[in-house]
């Protein structure tokens, strides 16, 4: 009628073994090695996007203020004239931006030589290794 179960002290605890840790961590940290590079990569991907989306607008600001003065700004002007009259300029209707010229996702200037080599104006960033030339992450971005 009654029926005994007999278990040992042993059976009656609950919980990982080391071994098991072990074999979950491995798990992880190949997950791990596994899914990083790929968002670190996508990461410098958003980067480079983003200084491209900050070129063309540059670029369509530039195009306004061409409109009202007639010309581009001076390469000694740069990309400041955007913001703040320049001097004897009676034309100028800026600012031409919301906010204050960005520097490129990696914190420095965008280049902006005028009259240009490609075009009227040149308007760059040297990418992530702040050299001439590269690819990927490095890589030039450019408006010509």
């Amino acid at each position: 009628m009654f029926e005994r179960r007999y278990t040992s002290e042993r059976g009656s605890q609950s919980g990982f073994t080391l071994l098991e840790l072990l074999v979950v961590l491995v798990i992880l940290g190949m997950l791990v090695g596994y899914v990083a590079p790929k968002y670190f990569a996508q990461l410098g991907k958003s980067e480079v996007k983003t200084a491209r989306a900050q070129i063309n607008a540059l670029e369509k600001a530039l195009d306004q203020y061409r409109l009202d003065v007639g010309r581009y700004p001076t390469g000694e002007q740069g990309l400041a004239a955007l913001n703040v009259r320049p001097a004897a300029e009676a034309k100028w209707s800026g600012p031409y931006l919301q906010k204050a010229v960005p520097n490129d996702p990696w914190g420095r200037p965008y280049l902006y030589k005028a009259p240009g080599e490609h075009g009227e104006y040149d308007l760059s960033s040297q990418g992530k290794d702040g050299q001439p030339g590269g690819d990927e992450d490095n890589v030039d971005i450019v408006n010509w």
